[in-house]
């Protein structure tokens, strides 16, 4: 994903030159031939650009679709494998830098995850719809583009319930709220050999023991 995701910005950078260049002409002499290939769409009343359609590929399928506020991009959508199907979303902020970039877990043109960058570039983390309603209640965070902790709604009550932390490429431990406490109360920890070991903390005060213990 990580690598996808170099190559997408790669090609994002590549799209918004061409766009540039399609709103300030005299300046990108270079860009002719990929300007042939971008059609815009204009309000009808105040004449303000709203649309780009652009062939990236020059293979004459439109393949990207920029949304546009006159000169500013609000979003980008791009139909990577050209199926019909849109599966990258890219959303801008009013100074113009990438916000987050949206795409199906399911590849079915269905958005139901955000992905945000770290001032590095890095994955800092992703936001996901479980149930693809549009409604976020699942955040990963990553370090160094490793997925490192997690936690999700998954009852849907809108409180976090499930947490989950991870040891590199690893799952070490998913806990659980069962009492509806807002703190977990059941947790699985896993050993790097594979064993697993379930802790329990009947109180609520923080304070787990394991199942075979007397609490």
């Amino acid at each position: 994903m990580v690598g996808q995701s170099n190559n997408f910005l790669t090609r994002t950078a590549t799209i918004l030159s061409v766009l540039s260049c399609a709103l300030f002409v005299s300046t990108c002499s270079d860009n002719a031939d990929a300007k042939k290939r971008i059609e815009p769409t204009y309000d009808k009343q105040t004449g303000k650009l709203q649309l780009l359609k652009y062939d990236s590929d020059g293979n004459g399928k439109i393949d990207t679709w920029s949304y546009m506020d006159g000169t500013r991009v609000l979003r980008i959508e791009i139909d990577r494998n050209e199926d019909g199907t849109i599966d990258r979303w890219e959303y801008y902020g009013t100074d113009q830098k990438l916000d987050k970039v949206g795409f199906s877990r399911e590849n079915d043109g269905v958005e139901d995850a955000w992905s945000y960058a770290a001032p590095d570039g890095s994955i800092a983390r992703i936001e996901v719809s479980t149930r693809r309603d549009g409604k976020v209640n699942r955040t990963e965070y990553y370090e160094k583009n490793l997925l490192a902790r997690a936690e999700e709604d998954t009852d849907g009550d809108g409180k976090i319930d499930k947490w989950e932390t991870y040891d590199g490429t690893r799952l070490a431990s998913v806990a659980f709220d069962t009492a509806h406490r807002g703190t977990p109360d059941r947790r699985l920890l896993y050993g790097a050999d594979g064993t697993a070991r379930l802790e329990v903390d009947s109180k609520g005060d923080g304070h787990f023991v394991a199942v075979n213990q007397k609490q």
